[in-house]
């Protein structure tokens, strides 16, 4: 129903007010009285044979929904009935942002994908925090955390390390996030001597806490082979306990869509079946190189349940959806999670 009537109807509209709308849309949903008993027999998929036991959590499946669709966890519950297995809130800041001007949000139908330039719109860290306070489910969380726009990047740290502890105490695991396209020189954070300062430093402070949680790194796919040797070596020295691979790509490489619409949209990340195949590659080297005790989240251009194994198959333990989501809607879940159990 979905893809046949629901997403030619919203496809007529701005991506940035549908996504809105179909949110407030949902939250209302699942006021109703029954909404979570449909909602159940219609996505969820549970079999123990889904769980996944990483970074000392349990996971009831290993689909989870990717950092950006609910910035401000407005929708940890809602995700929740849809089937996730987790869901990564942000990228949060410690200070609100409004984001990119608009247009900032684009859809490229011919090729199944997204470019966005929202800019870590959100906000801020403490009203998530707040939020997640009182959220009635117990899904796992991840905390994806960046730097504000008008901080420079030689204060990064202090946003990182602020977003840290505002979150330690109602999130499971924590992303840093130095690989949005769509944040003035963010990128330059994954250099192989910053970053690994920035990592070694929110580490640091991890130890200090109660109970040290799991810290994962989000990179991008545009990295070269050296840059992503580096980031291997990177994330076994300072003992993180993930990678999420990919975010956005910078590239316009073969696409379907007319040059032309692709130069008038300009700037931002691509996301979608464009990035498939790259993706995996980039999942299956740093399998390869990587500690086995590191662990992979494997992200970008999962557009159907095939592409979701491939990436499993690659070596990702957990897989995470975004533009996929946005294209087949929330039957994409318990497609995926058929798939696993039945071959």
């Amino acid at each position: 129903m979905y893809k046949s009537l629901l997403r030619p109807l919203l496809f007529q509209l701005d991506p940035e007010k549908v996504h809105y709308l179909t949110t407030d849309a949902l939250r209302a949903s699942m006021k109703l009285p029954f909404a979570r008993s449909i909602s159940q027999n219609l996505f969820q998929v549970q079999d123990p044979r889904l769980e996944r036991d990483l970074f000392g959590l349990r996971f009831p499946n290993p689909v989870g929904l990717a950092a950006g669709f609910d910035k401000d966890a407005m929708l940890v519950d809602e995700m929740g009935e849809l089937g996730f297995g987790f869901v990564e809130i942000g990228t949060l800041t410690p200070k609100a942002q409004p984001g990119n001007e608009k247009p900032r949000l684009f859809r490229l139908p011919q090729d199944q994908a997204i470019i966005n330039r929202m800019g870590f719109n959100n906000k801020g860290v403490d009203a998530a925090v707040e939020r997640l306070r009182r959220r009635k489910s117990n899904i796992i969380v991840g905390g994806n955390i960046g730097k504000n726009k008008i901080t420079p990047n030689e204060e990064a740290l202090n946003d990182y390390l602020y977003c840290f502890k505002a979150l330690y105490d109602v999130v499971d695991y924590f992303v840093v996030n130095v690989s949005s396209p769509n944040t003035p020189d963010l990128r330059a954070l994954q250099d192989k001597e910053p970053l690994k300062r920035l990592l070694l430093a929110v580490q640091e402070q991890n130890s200090k806490m109660p109970k040290p949680k799991p810290l994962l790194l989000k990179i991008a796919p545009d990295l070269n082979m050296a840059q992503l040797n580096d980031i291997i070596e990177i994330a076994t020295e300072t003992k993180l306990s993930g990678v999420i691979a990919t975010n956005t790509t910078v590239s316009r490489k073969g696409l379907l869509t007319p040059e032309q619409r692709v130069t008038e949209i300009g700037m931002g990340g691509l996301s979608g079946k464009p990035l498939t195949q790259h993706a995996t590659q980039i999942i299956r080297h740093l399998r390869t190189f990587l500690p086995p005790e590191i662990r992979i989240i494997g992200v970008g251009g999962i557009m159907t349940a095939e592409d979701a194994v491939e990436k499993l198959q690659a070596g990702a333990d957990l897989v995470q959806l975004y533009t996929g989501f946005i294209y087949e809607g929330p039957a994409l879940i318990g497609k995926i999670n058929r798939k696993l159990l039945n071959g």
